[in-house]
């Protein structure tokens, strides 16, 4: 099936940059937003705002009642088996933090092991430092192939019986390379570790089934999916989360205070202390919404085909160096530009109206594996068309006649 580019759902789009086109290849770091959304949480705002679980007026039972229908939304988008199974976090970032706090931190001693990949996000790697700072635990790397591709027999080969969890991500940031992720969670189960997902690229991309995939905990953000920003998704096996401790304490997270105890609310709300994001959690029900009247299939060929393109246009340049091509990859391209610093391409782009993320991209770790400082990255969303791929293009070899 064939794949139109709803361009005009998107507002932003429309408008001029250095008056010139927006060519937007940036979603990777935040999507832009589909009228849907922004006018799903206008209409929240404006007609059925309150604080939730907290009143008995009307206003209050309408807000919650949207909030929570958020969360079944959520639970069926990852086939969850419960929407209890679904915590409302501010975004990957702390899903992944609280997974550090909650669940791992009273599991791990002095010598204890957790095995991550070199092509992780800092969100998936600070963590767990965090955790080799106050608990001595040990980070074992799992090194990437050249192609940027991650081996299952290398994580395997890093798991040990000291090993406490496995911390992996669906998709690279970087170079848009998709995990083998239930091959490796098999590997890890059968070795009787849990494993934590960072999905914030995956579940944009890819369609995820918590339950086919076995997860024991799957982290993603709503700004990159089209929702708001603020707003963040941590799945967890309810078998977990009942044995979790809070992460933060304060209103709503309780069963009961006096002067002498205190007990905590059943999951999910045991991790959401205080007023939580309410109308952000609509409008990730509303991206949620808006991707399903698409065919997801279709959505990935179309981003797939640009880049490809892209990648095809960016080889016939000999001064660009494209870093990670696995087989099965996502629309993320990344390439070093021959005596070109990153960040002065990305200004050059910018004036021609072409937006790119320019750096390390929140993983060092990975810059180091392929030798470089920086790098510039196209990302790909669903709105993005060929004309985008000809602006990048363009500005390439506009940025190449300056600065070389």
């Amino acid at each position: 099936m064939s794949f139109i580019p709803p361009i005009d759902d998107f507002p932003i789009l429309a408008k001029p940059v250095n008056g010139k086109r927006l060519a937007y290849l940036d979603s990777a770091a935040s999507a832009q937003k589909p009228k849907a959304v922004l006018d799903a949480m206008t209409e929240f705002a404006t007609t059925d705002y309150s604080n939730v679980h907290r009143g008995v007026h009307h206003l209050a039972a309408r807000a919650t009642e949207r909030y929570e229908a958020a969360r079944v939304d959520v639970a069926h988008f990852l086939n969850a088996k419960s929407s209890d199974e679904i915590i409302f976090t501010k975004g990957g970032t702390e899903s992944l933090n609280l997974v550090s706090y909650a669940f791992l931190s009273p599991r791990i001693s002095a010598g204890d092991e957790i095995v991550l990949t070199k092509m992780e996000h800092h969100s998936n790697i600070v963590p767990w430092h965090f955790m080799r700072e106050r608990k001595r635990a040990v980070l074992k790397w799992v090194d990437v192939r050249e192609d940027g591709s991650v081996n299952p027999p290398a994580v395997a080969a890093a798991i040990t019986p000291k090993t406490k969890l496995v911390a992996i991500s669906h998709m690279s940031n970087v170079l848009g390379t998709i995990t083998p992720l239930k091959e490796i969670i098999q590997i890890a189960h059968a070795k009787g570790v849990p494993v934590v997902v960072d999905g914030c690229q995956g579940a944009v991309h890819e369609t995820v089934d918590v339950q086919d995939l076995d997860a024991d905990f799957y982290a993603f953000t709503g700004h990159k999916l089209y929702g708001p920003t603020g707003i963040g998704v941590l799945y967890g096996k309810r078998a977990h989360l009942k044995t979790m401790r809070p992460f933060q304490g304060g209103g709503e997270m309780i069963g009961e205070v006096t002067e002498d105890k205190i007990t905590y609310a059943e999951p999910p709300h045991r991790f959401e202390a205080g007023t939580p994001p309410i109308i952000e959690a609509v409008g990730l029900a509303a991206a949620i919404k808006y991707l399903k009247q698409f065919d997801r299939a279709a959505i990935k060929a179309h981003e797939l085909d640009l880049y490809q393109y892209a990648r095809d246009q960016v080889r016939r340049l000999k001064w660009v160096r494209v870093i990670g091509e696995a087989p099965d990859k996502g629309a993320i391209l990344s390439f070093e530009t021959t005596a070109m610093h990153a960040h002065d391409v990305a200004t050059i782009l910018d004036g021609e109206g072409v937006a790119v993320r320019a750096g390390h991209h929140c993983a060092q770790i990975l810059m180091e594996r392929f030798n470089v400082a920086s790098t510039t990255r196209a990302s790909f969303g669903l709105y993005n068309t060929r004309e985008d791929v000809d602006a990048l293009i363009v500005g390439l070899e506009k940025a190449r006649s300056i600065l070389v």
